[in-house]
């Protein structure tokens, strides 16, 4: 699926009453909503200043991972970008920060 500007009736960016974290509609013609948290756009943005910055940097994937040992006040399901080693092509997932 591919989303065109001309798909989008609205989109809003907002913090919700009575919540911290900024949330992320996009309604479509259709009447159809996604509501993305603050995480995901926050992921999405940095995937998006990486690739569209980066002087050799053409991808990069991010996959979503539980970590084991979680920073106090972050979620422990977190999307972790995947590092494409230069010998064979495998991908890793980059290690958990610290």
């Amino acid at each position: 699926m591919i989303t065109r500007n001309e798909d989008i009736k609205e989109l809003i960016v907002e913090i919700p009453e009575g919540h911290k974290h900024v949330r992320t509609t996009i309604i479509f013609q259709d009447d159809t909503e996604w509501v993305l948290q603050e995480a995901t756009v926050a992921n999405l943005v940095r995937a998006y200043i990486t690739v569209k910055t980066h002087p050799t940097t053409a991808r990069v994937k991010l996959e979503g991972r539980r970590l084991t040992t979680a920073k106090e006040d972050h979620a422990d399901w977190q999307l972790l970008e995947v590092v494409r080693e230069k010998d064979g092509g495998i991908d890793r997932v980059a290690k958990e920060m610290a």
